[in-house]
């Protein structure tokens, strides 16, 4: 009897202990976490051991308007760091002096980065996208060179005007004839930037819009690769580098779309080697990579390896693939929310056609000249303010080279990643004013044209020496589109059908843009 008081005794304290060491633990880690949130009062909870990454996950389907309002309370800018041992830290900040600092007057100390090009390589390799230093000066000083050259645009606009007139109007006027039937715009405005964007870097049509909308393994490697790459930044390295060594998880299937990716463009950049041999030449070819084959020829000043010029136009497309397409569904879903916006455009568009010499029965009849898109101001306005509002790409990163302070006193220390967010800029009062949650094409024109804003705070196709190459080519793409488009038919968009963002490297709708279109019959008045 005596020795079971004895155990139980011993049992109870034992119990006794551990609850209390529980309790002493908890409240550690509570206080921690007070003082980890005092520390860090200008920005999110960093926790402990695991920093801000229990937040990020806590709030992942909502990340964007997360991060939004913590850079609202935060006055623009805010520090954060993630797992312990993980190697990252930096800031997050929508302050357009910070963000002019880093991308023009300090450039040189504000590069993609290692940690960037380290998740990146095996996508895209040193491709411009992914390079740094006198490899990205190379790459950039070709690609404007060419992307500039009269042939290229003149061949572009036209590979643009045939992709929309012979493919996609042919298949929404077939999508329109099930009647009542809805379909996905996003699915199919990316589909078209895809043939277009190919076209224009490979010289090679992939097929995505042809009318039985069929499944490309080379479109759908390519948005896989991209997709999963992404991961790699939610991940600490240690995590992604283990699973792409053994071959497992998502890892594994990306090397599988890695794979597919780069067979394409091999076998595209040998058929055009090929012809060269054959011909002599590729001034018949008007694409970047007979550009470039043609112009890295032993006489001329430039030389690009396979490899690289493979990796260079992986990078043109990916830039091209996704920005365009996603930017006009946001657009077309604005534009159905504000039907005074569709009428303005459509008037514009009327107001235009309305000067040509012949006349015009039918909108079907319609093909835009290059100068009739040039002139359509309160269009480019609209696709502006969309943009401004859902950038493609709305979040950017670059690394910090050595030790600095930004223009508003943030000091930021070598090594560290600095993310400037173009979607929280847009929603920014100190910004944008007390307006800036509308959607409002005004605030583009100025006595009926165009005016363009500082792109530091309008960050969205970057900025700096790193502004985007195809800026101009993009805009007339997506005049064309949209022109086309509401000329011809009234959008609407499935009622109940919900719209949100979708957390990748491009701002895709996650639901798609599920619509119906009603035919216009005749031309507008």
């Amino acid at each position: 009897m005596t020795i079971k008081v004895i155990f139980s005794s011993l049992k109870w304290l034992d119990s006794r202990l551990c609850w209390e060491v529980t309790i002493s633990m908890l409240g550690i880690f509570i206080l921690s976490c007070i003082l980890q949130r005092f520390a860090n009062k200008q920005g999110p909870m960093l926790w402990p051991v695991l920093g801000i990454t229990p937040s990020l996950f806590l709030h992942f389907n909502n990340l964007y308007d997360w991060v939004t309002e913590s850079l609202i309370k935060a006055g623009g800018t805010f520090h954060f760091r993630g797992v312990w041992m993980g190697g990252v830290f930096g800031i997050v900040t929508t302050n357009p002096s910070n963000i002019e600092y880093m991308l023009r007057s300090k450039f040189e100390n504000f590069p993609k980065g290692k940690y960037y090009r380290e998740r990146f390589s095996d996508f895209l390799g040193d491709g411009i996208f992914n390079a740094d230093d006198e490899l990205w000066k190379e790459q950039r000083r070709i690609a404007t060179s060419e992307m500039h050259s009269r042939q290229f645009v003149e061949r572009s606009f036209q590979t643009m005007k045939d992709l929309v007139h012979q493919k996609l109007l042919k298949l929404l006027e077939k999508l329109v004839e099930s009647e009542g039937t809805s379909f996905d715009l996003q699915e199919v405005l990316l589909r078209f930037t895809f043939d277009n964007i190919c076209t224009a870097a490979f010289g090679t049509d992939p097929g995505c819009l042809a009318l039985d909308l069929p499944e490309v393994p080379f479109a759908k490697a390519f948005e896989e690769a991209a997709e999963l790459t992404i991961l790699r930044f939610l991940l600490p390295p240690f995590v992604w580098k283990a699973m792409r060594y053994f071959g497992i998880g998502y890892e594994k299937r990306l090397k599988e779309a890695i794979k597919i990716v780069h067979d394409f463009a091999e076998k595209t950049l040998a058929r055009r080697r090929n012809d060269f041999v054959k011909f002599g030449s590729l001034n018949d070819h008007s694409d970047l990579l007979s550009r470039l084959i043609q112009d890295s020829e032993p006489d001329k000043k430039m030389q690009f390896s396979d490899r690289l010029l493979r990796d260079l136009c992986i990078s043109f497309v990916l830039a091209g693939r996704d920005t365009s397409s996603v930017a006009l569904a946001w657009f077309f879903w604005l534009v159905h929310k504000n039907p005074e916006v569709e009428t303005r455009i459509l008037s514009e568009i009327n107001e235009i056609l309305g000067s040509r010499k012949s006349k015009i029965n039918e909108p079907r009849d319609v093909v835009f000249t290059s100068e009739e898109l040039e002139r359509m101001v309160y269009l480019e306005a609209a696709l502006s303010e969309s943009l401004r509002l859902y950038p493609s790409v709305p979040i950017d990163v670059k690394e910090v080279k050595g030790d600095d302070v930004f223009p508003d006193g943030t000091r930021v220390k070598n090594g560290a990643w600095v993310f400037y967010c173009a979607f929280s800029m847009a929603r920014m009062e100190s910004i944008w004013g007390k307006d800036c949650l509308e959607f409002k094409p005004e605030r583009w024109i100025k006595e009926g044209q165009f005016v363009k804003e500082n792109q530091y705070k309008y960050a969205v196709f970057n900025a700096g020496p790193r502004l985007c190459l195809g800026k101009k080519f993009a805009y007339m793409q997506m005049k064309m589109v949209a022109a086309s488009i509401l000329l011809r038919y009234e959008i609407r968009v499935v009622e109940g059908h919900k719209i949100e963002p979708k957390l990748t490297t491009t701002l895709y709708m996650k639901h798609g843009l599920l619509v119906t279109l009603n035919p216009r019959l005749v031309a507008n008045e």
